[in-house]
């Protein structure tokens, strides 16, 4: 049997539990019916990422429904993104993994002008939200945002749920 891959449907209802800060677990059912070769799960996860790239952090589980296959590990992972998705990180801790961050890869330049992080702060969860004090918003590309969504990523273990950065520049009021 063929599985049908990710559907137009698949990518519209993905995209808006993304948008929407829900957490995300990308279940194969089916998995059953599949001939299976050397690779084939590999491949198949491969494909799936290259079609939903936006969702690189989302785990995926490949099932069978009519045999329970791994059934018992959808729950299991279904609670755990479910805590990963309400978690609450320290402030201190954000800090000390955002300055190690720093450490590691220098915030970028612009016409001799370097971005400063100041600090961050936990917002809210539903999905995690932080706040990231610079000194300059136009400085913070979307590429350095996006190594430190990676590095907070990799340090508190928020598998399977969005991560919001939010900057603000020194005195700057409100959430946005």
């Amino acid at each position: 049997m063929q599985l049908s891959g990710v559907t137009e449907q698949d990518t519209k209802i993905a995209g808006e539990a993304h948008e929407a800060g829900k957490g995300i677990i990308i279940v194969i059912n089916k998995w059953d019916e599949i001939v299976k070769e050397t690779g084939t799960l590999e491949k198949y996860k491969k494909e799936v990422y290259n079609k939903l790239g936006y969702l690189t952090y989302a785990p995926m589980l490949f099932i069978s429904a009519k045999t329970g296959q791994r059934v018992d590990k959808l729950f299991e992972l279904i609670n755990k993104v479910a805590a990963n998705n309400t978690m609450r990180i320290s402030t201190s801790m954000l800090n000390q993994v955002i300055n190690e961050a720093i450490a590691v890869v220098q915030p970028p330049t612009d016409k001799g002008r370097r971005l400063k992080i100041l600090y961050a702060t936990q917002a809210s969860t539903k999905p995690p939200t932080f706040v990231i004090f610079v000194n300059n918003k136009s400085l913070f590309h979307f590429s350095y945002e996006r190594y430190l969504i990676n590095q907070i990523r990799s340090n508190f273990g928020l598998e399977g749920t969005p991560i919001r950065v939010i900057s603000r520049e020194k005195g700057e009021q409100g959430l946005s």
